[in-house]
Formats: C-alpha cells, structure tokens, sequence
C-alpha cells in the first residue's frame, strides 16, 4: 500500500496517479487519509506530552513528600491520575484513528508510473511489440475444444461431472503435454538464474493482504471458511510472503525465485466472456516468476523479466505481441504492467497468456520486505512478478496454430518434454 510519506510528499501527483487508474473518489479518499493521519499523530503529540508531564510529576511527588508538603503531594498524585485517566481515552482515539487509516490505506490502489499510458479499458493498451511465427492454417481448421475432444486430449464434460464447469480433465498426451510444459518452463527458469520452491496452495487472510489479493479480489479467491484459509488465484501470494516480516542484507538482492502451482480462481461475472474451452478456467498450472529487489535495479529486472518471457514464446514458435497496459486496466497493486498475448489463429483472437508487473514499494511496505543498505540504513525493497507462463491459453493456442492433416505438431523445443513429436 501507500505510505503516509508518499502521499504528504506529493498530494497532488499521488491523486493524479490514482485518476489515471480511474479510482474513483481519488481527492476524497486522500483527504481522508490525510485527516486520519492528523487525527492519530496529534492524539499521539498530547499523549507524548502527558507521559512527559507524568513523568515530571511523579519524580516532584517524591521530593514533595520528602519536604513534609502532603497537600501539594497530594494534589500532584490526583494531578497523576487525572493525566492518565485522559491518557486512556487519547490512546483509544489513537488506536481507532491508526486502524481506520489502516484500513482506508489497504483500499487504494499503487499509483502508477508516468510512462503507463492514459486509458480506461483494454481497447486503450498500448502495442509496443509483435513477434513470432506467422500461422497459416487450412480452411476447415479446429478450435481447441474440438481438437481435444477429436483427439481425446482434455474431457470438459468430466471436469463438469466431478467438479463444474471450468475444472477439466486432462488424458493421454494431453495430460503428457501439460507436463511437459510445465517442466520445460521451470527448466527455462532455472537457466535464468531463478531458484525453485514448492509453496502451500492455501494461504492465510495475512498472506492475501500482504501481496494486495485482500480486501481487492477477496470475490474473485475460493475461500475455505472453516479455517479461513484462501485457494491462491497465482504462485504470486506465497512466494512473495516467504519475505514477509524479513530484512535482507543488500548482497542477497535481486533475489529470483520461480513456482509451479496450480491457480483457482472463482471468476465471479466472467459467465459469457470467452469461456469455451481453456479460454477461462477456475483451476489451472502456471509458472511464476517472483523477483525481490533494489529500488535502483528493479527497472532493469523488470525488463530481464520480459525478455525471458518473450524468450519462452519464441521457443514455443507463436505468434506473440507485448502490450504496456494503460491506467485502467492495470492491476491493483501494479505500478507499471507489460501482457503478452499468443495468437490463436482457428479462434481469429489475442489471448493473453502473461502478465509482467513492477509493483514499487507498494506491496514491500504492506509485507515489510525491507533490505539494509552498505551504510546500515533499512528501506523498502521493490517487488516484481509475471507469468512464464500460463497453461491454458498456451495449451489452446499450440494445439489450433499447430494442426495439420496428419494430427498436430509439437515445436521442436518441447519435443524431448513430450517425449513425442505429434498428437495424432
């Protein structure tokens, strides 16, 4: 989240950032924060200020006594009481006004960078590469749901059976591609420099607010109420909180680390939107790549990030184009964000199969993910993150720009992962 600093130092370009991520309420919501923050800091001002004075006063007490002058004693020791009587109802005021800033703090979104382009939807995105391999398919060419069922590689009707919709069964080499995908990503990773962990696939609410899921997307994450846990919607939320609460020395910085998980993701709202197929899921595998850094460095991790990502594409032989997202469709907690979509060539659209974001400080100050500098100094380290990749749409995108009369090919990168070269 914001800090205090951050929005005393530069009111105006703080509200400024937030109207370009078309917060709604922008100037009221920081002028609220700003007279919560009076608010707390003044009743903290007279609460330092009674300390004192009781301080004061209790040491007057006993030369007082010593003096044989009990009435003034006396009058000092109610004087005591008095202060600390009122001290009580400030500390309350205190409290209160500490959580409502909280509270109000976790509900606005990161401000953006200036080169993150003005714009309210996805129709305003900006293009700023295309690349890949160009796909010229038969006429008679397949969507993916048909090829699956065709060739016996994912059964959406059993996923709904056992599950609903949205969960789907993966078989025979449609299961080995998934796989092979998901090894051939991490070993990807792994060349790059990227440690690998296995993280829990629940996380408690702490974790959901550390990296800004919570309050932001709590309808959109399975909850189990029971134990108040989270299914996580990205490898994002545990990763990223392994360094919560955690002061790095400047010479572990960048760190890099990279997870395979499975994702859930409720999808409230999104019935009607593109939902055939593996277009959208409720459960899916994806890659992550989670970097921990230096303000100073994190621009150029941030671009390491996308060329690794393109990098993958390129392997994987598709059509591709990078976007920088404009203010109103980026991400909550995002301060500037790259997607990369593949073309998928039998459903004649973009499908967006990775999204790469610099996040500032904004979720190192809500995880207190700090580093201490050469000179002893403790400040807040940036975050960043992306997808290399997700599953679903790089599934559906292989198997329509890869048909052919005899079955589908597999690029030659992901041939020694599959163990085959073509599904037929």
């Amino acid at each position: 989240m914001l800090t205090i600093k951050q929005i005393t130092e530069d009111t105006d370009k703080v509200i400024k950032g937030l109207e370009k991520k078309h917060f709604a309420h922008a100037k009221e919501t920081i002028a609220q924060v700003l007279e919560l923050n009076d608010k707390r800091r003044n009743a903290q001002n007279q609460l330092d200020r009674n300390l004192a004075e009781v301080n004061a006063t209790s040491k007057a007490i006993g030369a007082l006594m010593k003096e044989g002058k009990k009435d003034e004693a006396e009058a000092a020791k109610a004087r005591v009481a008095e202060i600390k009587e009122a001290s009580k109802g400030l500390q309350a005021e205190m409290d209160k006004a500490a959580e409502d800033l909280q509270n109000l703090l976790y509900t606005i979104p990161n401000v953006p960078y200036d080169e993150v382009p003005e714009g309210a939807t996805a129709e305003d995105n900006l293009v700023v590469k295309m690349g890949g391999t160009e796909t010229e398919l038969p006429k008679d060419a397949l969507p993916h749901w048909e090829l699956a069922k065709k060739y016996n590689l994912i059964d959406f009707d059993l996923g709904v059976k056992i599950t609903g919709a949205g969960f789907p069964v993966y078989r025979g080499k449609g299961a080995r591609l998934q796989r092979a995908l998901i090894n051939f990503f991490l070993d990807e990773a792994r060349q790059s420099g990227y440690e690998e962990v296995m993280p829990p696939t629940v996380v408690n609410a702490a974790s959901g607010y550390g990296t800004g899921q919570l309050p932001d997307k709590e309808g959109q994450m399975y909850h189990c109420n029971v134990d108040d846990l989270y299914l996580i919607p990205t490898a994002e939320v545990p990763v990223t909180n392994i360094y919560r609460d955690v002061i790095l020395d400047e010479k572990q910085l960048p760190i890099k680390n990279c997870a395979y998980t499975e994702c859930f993701r409720r999808e409230a709202g999104s019935y009607g939107k593109d939902v055939r197929g593996l277009n959208r899921l409720h459960e899916f595998s994806k890659v992550e790549l989670v970097r921990i850094d230096k303000p100073e460095h994190s621009k150029l991790s941030h671009q390491e990030m996308l060329d690794h990502v393109e990098g993958l594409l390129k392997k994987l032989e598709l059509p591709y184009r990078i976007l920088r997202l404009c203010g109103g469709d980026m991400s909550f907690t995002a301060a500037i964000c790259y997607d990369f979509e593949v073309y998928s060539e039998a459903q004649k659209r973009w499908l967006e199969v990775s999204s790469v974001s610099n996040f500032d400080t904004y979720q190192a100050n809500r995880l207190k993910c700090r580093y201490r500098s050469a000179d002893k100094k403790t400040e807040l380290c940036h975050t960043l993150n992306g997808s290399a990749l997700a599953l679903p749409r790089i599934v559906a995108a292989l198997l329509e720009n890869n048909q052919i009369p005899e079955g589908i090919r597999i690029p030659k990168a992901l041939v020694p992962y599959c163990g085959f070269d073509m599904i037929d």
